[in-house]
């Protein structure tokens, strides 16, 4: 058994991608992150001067299918209700296909793809007394979005890309068993399980409902991945301790500490 991780954030996920500049681009105009370094091919994205997103091209790298082990999503978290108002009214004027949006409880959230298939959400969450709690479990639940009390409240100014205190809130896994991703993730990083649905788990520490989940909803029985691919070929998570593993499906995990 793990030591309990302490103070716990995402901070980078890298994507291997095939089309750097296309990707790159998708990322800068619709989830308004800035471009803080290129070359190498590599691109680096963040915002107010933080690193979220490393692109790396790979042309011969395997396209990665919805069906394996990997990327479910990269969830950017916005710092509050009206900031995620402003970017849903600028993806509506920019005519940016969404693929479904719902309220979690603790958090309101919207869903896109890249150009690649790499998932997204954008969310913000709601004030931490309003979440519930019972025994370590965190409630949440998937309901219809209000999106026209959203739009309201991004009333005021247009979205003038991500802002400053944007981050990486959680990110969302594709595996092959959910009780291998809880031996892995709680077991041997030291997170616990805040959450579970029917095929997915939910790790947290530090009481936020969660920074990673993991699920089998597209990919039961998956194994190890077949590598190089595109999607997902890295996690840093900040934390109280610098190590590195590969998860049960060969997903790098890199613990740095803060």
């Amino acid at each position: 058994m793990a030591n309990r991780l302490f103070d716990p954030r995402i901070g980078q996920v890298t994507l291997v991608v095939h089309d750097l500049d296309q990707v790159s681009g998708f990322y800068q105009r619709v989830i308004g992150l800035s471009l803080l370094a290129a070359g190498g091919g590599e691109a680096v994205l963040g915002a107010g001067g933080t690193r979220l997103l490393t692109l790396r091209q790979d042309r011969a790298a395997r396209r990665s299918s919805r069906r394996e082990a990997g990327l479910f999503h990269t969830a950017f978290l916005l710092p509050d209700r009206a900031a995620l108002g402003r970017w849903l009214r600028h993806a509506a004027a920019i005519g940016q296909r969404i693929a479904g949006a719902s309220d979690h409880a603790v958090s309101e959230a919207i869903y896109l793809a890249d150009p690649e298939g790499n998932g997204i959400e954008v969310y913000a969450d709601r004030p931490e007394a309003a979440w519930r709690w019972q025994d370590g479990q965190v409630t949440m639940g998937t309901e219809p979005l209000d999106l026209p009390a959203l739009l309201s409240a991004g009333d005021g100014p247009a979205w003038n890309g991500a802002p400053d205190g944007t981050s990486i809130g959680h990110v969302h896994l594709q595996v092959g068993d959910t009780a291998a991703a809880e031996a892995f993730y709680a077991g041997r990083l030291g997170f616990g399980v805040t959450a579970r649905y029917q095929g997915g788990s939910f790790f947290g520490a530090d009481g936020y409902h969660h920074q990673l989940a993991a699920n089998v909803w597209n990919s039961a029985g998956a194994g190890p991945r077949d590598l190089p691919s595109t999607g997902l070929a890295e996690v840093e998570i900040i934390g109280d301790r610098d190590e590195r593993h590969l998860d049960p499906w060969g997903t790098a995990i890199t613990l740095r500490r803060g």
